[in-house]
């Protein structure tokens, strides 16, 4: 019975290798995502809402993806819309997202399948056979060598080095992943928070200058009555003094209303000079009455900024891994076969040089480097777990100043909006005595003043209420996770 066949000596060591690849396990920390933090309220206040009940805060509701479109403003829709789009910032992001996720493929590519290379080559030579121990009375003259082989190199991820590498370019595409969810939703809430900012401002503008317009007219009233013997010089001086303190706001509000409109166009990814709507009004939005809030314990797997530093840290994870995999031995399986002839035409004969190895490369003595390395690796892992840990406390700190922002808005509105309609009640009475005779015009005058002077601080406060709004489901997370595309958080 004839033995059974026993492999070359190169291909046992190469089959040795390969069970060790199988039974090989990948070295450093095993990266898991850290538990959902048991949080039961982001404030130590009850979270129901402004105490005016205009709104409430819904903890068992989820954040729609356009959670914009609470506002049941058509045109502010479209402005999302339109920067989601067309802006430059998000065209940058994708385009990060793909090269992280190219360098991920090429590195698959590269780590997990041998590299085959097709070589061609044609050479003049010349051989001493006495070189070889071959004496010969006659020295054979020069020849061309033609050769066509085709070379094959694995190298064995035994200890998982090659798999941590892998390991760090899936989180940065998962960072990158995140980065571009987080440019969206700033994004949106930048658009919204700019076109409120801009309708407000636009209201105060306008409501500030029929205010100088009014204090103008009194001022001409109280020239006329000075003139008269009306009125002492004092009281004049004190109204020029008050008209040329209103006339010095309009300036910087006209700045602070074309800052705005030029931030806006940028968004929307057009020139200042082609923003193409006209201004929106306070009028058209209406306050969401009912705001999602989702529970506190899931914030951690829906804010995009805490998601990518969570990405950082896996990263820092498979760094600590390769670098620890470096202080181990690689393996290398090399592989050649092909044909070399002194003709060009014999090329295509057969097979007549093959040869089929196996390389250790052991560091023995690199000065500390690759230790140094290791523990540097696991330094930035440390850095990496407490940025992740503060992203986190970044993240429930804003949610709370957020909602603190719109309850407190409320209060503050119900004032203002109290005050402007005891104001309204008092312009209305001063007009039906002025009409009767009862006043002179200065007061009808004052009294709208006062009017006007109120509008404008309930302006403000409204304005408030929808931009405190819209950074509370912006700091919740904006809804991402329910696109249509998206993965569940």
């Amino acid at each position: 019975m004839p033995s059974p066949a026993r492999l070359p000596a190169p291909l046992s060591l190469a089959t040795m290798a390969l069970c060790a690849l199988v039974s090989g396990c990948a070295v450093g920390p095993d990266f898991q995502s850290p538990a959902a933090p048991d949080v039961a309220s982001y404030t130590a206040q009850a979270n129901t809402g402004p105490s005016d009940g205009a709104q409430r805060f819904l903890p068992d509701r989820d954040i729609p993806a356009e959670w914009w479109r609470l506002f049941h403003c058509d045109a502010l829709d479209q402005l999302v819309r339109q920067a989601l789009a067309a802006s430059p910032t998000l065209e940058q992001a994708r385009a990060r997202l793909r090269q992280a996720q190219e360098d991920l493929n090429a590195e698959t590519g590269g780590r997990l399948l041998p590299s085959v290379d097709g070589n061609l080559s044609v050479a003049r030579q010349k051989v001493d056979p006495a070189a070889f121990g071959v004496p010969l009375a006659e020295q054979p003259p020069p020849f061309t060598l033609y050769n066509a082989s085709i070379d094959v190199s694995y190298t064995l991820d035994v200890f998982g080095g090659n798999r941590r590498v892998l390991e760090g370019l899936a989180a940065q595409v998962d960072y990158q992943a995140h980065e571009l969810q987080a440019a969206r939703m700033s994004l949106a809430a930048n658009v919204v928070t700019a076109a409120i900012r801009q309708a407000d401002l636009s209201e105060r503008l306008a409501a500030t200058r029929e205010l100088l317009a009014a204090q103008t007219r009194q001022q001409d009233i109280m020239r006329q009555r000075l003139d008269a013997g009306g009125i002492a010089l004092a009281d004049l001086r004190n109204q020029e003094l008050l008209v040329a303190q209103t006339r010095a706001t309009v300036p910087p509000l006209d700045y602070q209303l074309a800052q705005v409109t030029h931030q806006l166009a940028t968004y929307l990814g057009v020139p200042p000079a082609a923003l193409p709507s006209a201004p929106l009004r306070l009028a058209d939005l209406t306050l969401p009455a009912d705001v999602p809030t989702g529970v506190p314990s899931a914030l951690t797997r829906q804010r995009p900024d805490i998601l990518a530093a969570e990405a950082l840290w896996r990263k820092a994870s498979a760094d600590v891994g390769v670098a620890a995999a470096n202080l181990y031995p690689q393996f290398t399986l090399t592989a050649s076969f092909g044909s070399q002839r002194t003709g060009a035409g014999e090329l295509a004969d057969g097979v007549n040089v093959w040869n089929l190895g196996l390389g250790l490369v052991q560091p023995l003595f690199h000065g500390g480097e690759l230790r140094a390395r290791k523990r540097s690796a696991e330094a930035a892992y440390d850095a990496a777990a407490a940025a992740y840990q503060q992203t986190v406390l970044d993240g429930f700190r804003q949610v709370a100043d957020a909602l603190r922002a719109v309850q407190t808005d409320g209060d503050a509105f119900d004032a203002y909006d109290e005050a402007w309609r005891r104001a309204d009640e008092a312009g209305r009475i001063a007009a039906g005595r002025y009409q009767a005779g009862g006043i002179s015009h200065l007061s009808l005058l004052d009294s709208q003043r006062q009017l006007l002077q109120t509008r404008i601080s309930r302006t403000a406060a409204e304005a408030a209420r929808y931009t405190d709004t819209a950074a509370l489901l912006q700091a919740l997370g904006g809804g991402w996770w329910n696109e249509a595309a998206a993965p569940p958080p």
